[in-house]
């Protein structure tokens, strides 16, 4: 008889078996009426048998139900909580209450191994099981634990506080010289790195060789430093120990994404067949990521996760705006299915029909998805971009286009502006491209559009890039190698104004500062970097990094790294870090660099109206900085006089060394050639020579020569 049977049968009889003396039970020599032995000895043979309450686990808030309903919920339950584990012969019990004949709400199941119960408790803890009806599933060994804990308060322990830094996870922030962190991957080894530039270096803190198997990431808040293994992923965070927090499981997983208030882990897989002939099978998985829970799971071909033949676009769920991660939506070929994070279901239980969508986006702040949808049928149908508010689904704002021939939409950081870049055919050809902005106020009443055009329509716009927190933008337009770079401002409702137009640039990439107000153009090809004020509009340095194939600005926006991969140049890879006005501060030489990456900031949690009144008293706190940094200088020069100090006594050193050789070699060879021999050298070199330049007339001439024009 399973002990699920005897709680079953005991609770049926009402019979409290918590007020039962198991032990006072005495059996006949030789019988046991049923009822196997709990001696450990009897079961040595049997390694995966459970002797306790370690492999029970108790399923509550459960409906209740009558006995007419009773093995249809009995057979949901086991259907379900087999698919974790084995659930022993006999191994469920569900109460009645004998008065009312219903369920009392909750289940016991007993799986064959602890193993089993653990995976099961963890997995289903909180599950949905149906309307408003979460399940709560705990061990029969803590509830056990709980009835027999003593009736008596027994004052607790005090023990001294120990902080731990995994317990804070943001301690990286409160660093007193305001210094960031970034990644560093090359070769087998991965580096967390602070960027010490008062030093004019960087400061290790924590280095690890075959910390992951193929790339890592950053969480969007930089709370969590994401690596890649053969079993699945794992969560490090802290300051300088950056232990392994949380792992999930996703066998062979390839790529990874981190929702933008890092709630949830996205991790992705695919598998090549055999069979040529046969699609790519992809598997996504999406969890929890304090629980660790897997919320939802995804699987099919390749083909059902990418758009219009086009391969697969990672992300494959773009989420919505702003740090509660309400919405997460999935492009597929005629449908956008958006999804909501309470249930992990679609809003509506249903999909948006949507002919021929080809692209979404979503704001950055809200819960607005901007489409494109392409021309149809020779221009009969136009193309089309949509707002469309979630999760009522509704279109706010709609803007049909004509001949155009591509279509790309860049948000705004604070969700002010949406700007659709328009390609369109400038003839019936259809060979000649003209280039356009159409400008949506998000924030107005009912959304005005502005459209912008190119001072020359033949352009083509190569580029497009929203200044952060502001209202400016920067276009490279033009034909390469030498396009112009211009700057507008849309901060004037009604009208988009242009600030000035550079001529000429060898520039193919616009990096704007976080902060706005700076900028990089650079030139991919050549590694031309030019830092450049928009405030001022003037340029502010002109620098080259040969090779360089990533430029990216700290969250600060004040210093810039630019890397060059061992992938393009073996014998240049490294790292640089500039100033914002284009000074290099310092590089580092590594071996076999993949990727650099800067730790993300969190946003302040500083008010508005608090952020300006620092700003108003900015010099009372710049004082105690400019303190620190002359010490710095100081040090610096201290140690660069040391290091002169060494160099010159390292120099005397060599120059006596020579010297005493030298005149051991004049002992020598005045013993081989003898004395007067080399008394008469010396003489002669002691002579003084003179030189006198004489200048001689030899001939002169005269010669008439035709020119012909």
């Amino acid at each position: 008889m399973a002990v699920l049977d005897l709680y079953g049968r005991a609770a049926k009889l009402g019979i409290d078996l918590s007020q039962v003396n198991f032990d006072s039970v005495l059996l006949p020599p030789g019988e046991n009426f049923g009822i196997e032995s709990d001696d450990e000895d009897v079961y040595v043979n049997d390694e995966n048998f459970e002797t306790g309450f370690g492999n029970i686990i108790v399923v509550d808030q459960l409906p209740v139900v009558g006995m007419d309903k009773f093995e249809k919920l009995e057979k949901k339950l086991c259907e379900s909580y087999n698919k974790l584990g084995v659930i022993k012969e006999g191994g469920f019990a569900m109460p009645v209450d004998s008065d009312t004949n219903k369920t009392l709400g909750y289940c016991f199941i007993e799986f064959n191994t602890r193993q089993e119960a653990e995976r099961a408790k963890e997995k289903t803890h909180g599950y949905h099981f149906g309307k408003d009806i979460n399940l709560a599933v705990y061990m029969f060994d803590d509830i056990e634990r709980l009835m027999n804990m003593n009736e008596e308060w027994e004052p607790p322990q005090t023990k001294p506080y120990a902080p731990k830094e995994t317990m804070n996870l943001q301690t990286w922030l409160t660093d007193e010289k305001a210094r960031d962190q970034f990644v560093v991957r090359c070769g087998p080894d991965t580096e967390v790195s602070w960027n010490d530039t008062r030093h004019l270096k960087s400061e290790s803190v924590h280095k690890l060789q075959n910390w992951t198997e193929s790339f890592v990431q950053w969480s969007p808040l930089g709370t969590y430093l994401v690596t890649l293994h053969r079993p699945g992923v794992a969560l490090c965070g802290g300051a300088t120990t950056f232990k392994p927090l949380m792992h999930y499981k996703h066998p062979m997983v390839q790529l990874v994404d981190v929702s933008p208030g890092e709630n949830y882990l996205v991790t992705y897989n695919s598998q090549t067949p055999n069979n040529p002939n046969d699609a790519t099978q992809v598997d996504i998985k999406i969890f929890d990521v304090k629980s660790r829970r897997l919320m939802r799971g995804f699987q099919g071909s390749a083909d059902e996760f990418s758009v219009g033949g086009s391969s697969l676009s990672w992300p494959v769920f773009k989420w919505a705006g702003g740090r509660d991660d309400k919405y997460f939506a999935r492009l597929r070929k005629n449908t956008i299915s958006v999804y909501e994070t309470k249930t992990f279901s679609l809003i509506d239980k249903k999909s948006m029909k949507v002919d021929n969508v080809v692209d979404i986006c979503w704001s950055p702040t809200d819960s607005i998805l901007a489409l494109f949808v392409p021309e149809l049928g020779d221009g009969n149908q136009p193309a089309r971009v949509a707002l469309v508010q979630l999760p009522s689904k509704v279109e706010i704002r709609q803007k049909n286009l004509f001949n155009v021939s591509d279509c790309k939409m860049y948000w705004q950081s604070n969700e002010a502006y949406l700007a659709v870049k328009v390609d369109r055919y400038g003839s019936k050809s259809k060979k000649r491209i003209e280039s356009g902005l159409e400008i949506f106020r998000v924030k107005e009443k009912d959304i005005p559009v502005e459209v912008l055009e190119l001072d020359k329509k033949n352009d083509k716009i190569i580029e497009f890039s929203w200044e952060p927190k502001g209202h400016r933008f920067a276009v490279i337009h033009g034909d390469l190698p030498r396009p112009d770079v211009s700057f507008y401002s849309v901060e004037n409702p009604g009208r988009v104004s242009k600030l000035v137009t550079l001529k000429a640039k060898q520039a193919n990439a616009l990096f704007w500062s976080p902060n706005g107000k700076h900028m990089v153009l650079a030139d991919g090809l050549n590694g031309k970097l030019e830092f450049y004020n928009v405030d001022m509009l003037m340029t502010m340095a002109t620098v080259d990094n040969f090779m360089a194939t990533d430029i990216k600005w700290d969250p600060t926006g004040r210093y810039v790294a630019t890397t060059v991969t061992s992938s393009v140049h073996e014998m240049e890879d490294g790292f640089y870090i500039w100033s914002l006005y284009g000074k290099l501060l310092y590089q580092t030489r590594k071996e076999q660099v993949f990727q650099f990456a800067w730790r993300p900031r969190p946003p302040s949690l500083l008010s508005e109206q608090k952020e300006k009144e620092v700003k108003k008293n900015l010099r009372q706190y710049v004082v105690r900085y400019e303190e620190e940094d002359e010490e710095v200088v100081a040090l610096l020069s201290r140690q660069e006089m040391e290091k002169r100090r060494v160099m010159e006594e390292e120099w005397e050193m060599w120059i006596d060394k020579w010297k005493q050789l030298h005149e051991e070699e004049k002992l020598q060879r005045q013993n081989l050639l003898g004395e007067e021999e080399e008394d008469e050298e010396e003489e002669e070199e002691e002579e003084e020579h003179y030189y006198e330049t004489v200048e001689e007339l030899i001939d002169v001439c005269e010669e008439v020569v035709s020119f012909e024009p």
